[in-house]
């Protein structure tokens, strides 16, 4: 069952982090956006780079970041069906939060049991 989608936000204070955190608030819908830094990428590029995410939780995870406006998803007419996915304007706004979301993360990492500086990017 989905997820009730942009819930009436309260307005306090936080309010803006509260709708921030709620367009990537998926699992993976943070490192998908991480991947799409780096240019257009196809379904199976991202699977690819996201081992545990299920292709029917990536499907999700892509739908809803297209729904919210973070991803632009190009399908092309040919046989096979050829689709593509990049960053809108608005999901390349969130290149600096991303970056500092991988600092913290690669500063602190120790903390989880996780090599420093691990970047499945650089796995691929």
């Amino acid at each position: 069952m989905a997820k009730a989608r942009h819930s009436r936000f309260d307005c306090n204070p936080g309010c803006s982090v509260e709708a921030a955190i709620g367009l990537i608030d998926g699992k993976w819908k943070s490192i998908v956006l991480w991947h799409l830094l780096g240019g257009t990428m196809r379904f199976n590029e991202l699977r690819r780079t996201m081992l545990n995410c299920t292709p029917r939780m990536l499907t999700n995870q892509l739908r809803e970041l297209e729904e919210d406006g973070l991803i632009v998803r190009k399908v092309y007419a040919q046989v096979p069906p050829k689709v593509e996915y990049s960053l809108s304007e608005l999901g390349r706004s969130m290149e600096p939060i991303l970056s500092a979301l991988k600092r913290w993360g690669d500063a602190n990492i120790g903390l989880y049991g996780k090599p420093e500086g691990h970047d499945p990017r650089e796995a691929a």
